[in-house]
């Protein structure tokens, strides 16, 4: 834990706090220090139909600023499905090796979109590209990806692997493995990763913990298979967590009751 991160520095950059104030509102304790946060594009719809909602986009950038200025070395990769999908019916009848690479640009437009939010909002963010369009963001360079996160600057991964018949998952983990990063969370809209579809069957139970193996033997989709396979075979934990409540990526980073953590 770093210094800022202790109670008592709290109380010398809080000097007009109480003690029982400063006991109300406890400092939370990080459980990672390098993560990579894997973001659907459909999470930055919120209500809308398509594209990127301000409100919901405004309300990320603030739970990402929070768990930066708690010392987070924060990693994103983000989907591109609120723009275009390769998978999608939009895409019926399109060569698919084309509408992958749609869908990759479309991940390059939310990436820059998020960037400069985060800049709007204080956060230094460096989006860098799989697929070369250096007149819009440099491409991706593993060592100098590095040096951001160790500089405190959040690093945005775009366009997924670069190769198409690869999801945005499969470039979580790959970027994940990559950064040296000690957990993968993957936000979705559901709080964890349950028995059943808890929208089919109300008896489902979520897991709080569970093993790749435990995943695989129960039929749990977690991740694409290519994501799960590599992130099991090089030991990387997936956090999987509802993006939706307030201050869900900070309770994912400091609550072990937060969500449900797949590990080896």
């Amino acid at each position: 834990m770093s210094s800022n991160d202790s109670p008592a520095a709290s109380a010398v950059v809080r000097p007009a706090a109480t003690p029982a104030a400063a006991a109300a509102a406890p400092v939370p304790t990080l459980r990672y220090r390098r993560v990579l946060l894997k973001l659907s594009g459909e999470a930055l719809m919120g209500d809308d139909a398509y594209g990127i909602n301000a409100g919901t986009l405004q309300r990320m950038v603030r739970e990402i600023a929070s768990v930066v200025a708690m010392g987070v070395e924060l990693a994103i990769v983000i989907g591109g499905g609120n723009i275009f999908r390769g998978v999608a019916g939009g895409a019926a009848g399109m060569d698919r090796a084309t509408a992958d690479y749609m869908g990759m640009l479309a991940t390059v437009m939310n990436s820059l979109a998020l960037q400069d939010a985060l800049r709007q909002h204080g956060v230094v963010a460096r989006v860098q590209s799989a697929l070369k369009i250096e007149q819009v963001v440099e491409p991706y360079i593993r060592p100098k990806a590095l040096r951001y996160l160790e500089e405190g600057k959040v690093v945005i991964f775009a366009a997924g692997t670069g190769n198409p018949f690869f999801t945005t998952d499969t470039a979580a983990a790959l970027r994940g493995a990559e950064m040296g990063v000690e957990v993968v969370l993957k936000a979705t809209k559901v709080d964890g990763v349950y028995s059943a579809d808890p929208m089919l069957d109300p008896s489902a139970q979520r897991f709080t913990r569970i093993s790749f193996d435990e995943a695989i033997a129960r039929h749990l989709k977690v991740m694409d298979a290519t994501a799960f396979a590599l992130c099991r075979d090089r030991k990387l934990p997936i956090k999987v967590f509802s993006i939706l409540g307030e201050d869900a990526l900070q309770r994912a980073l400091c609550s072990d009751d937060e969500g449900t953590l797949v590990h080896v």
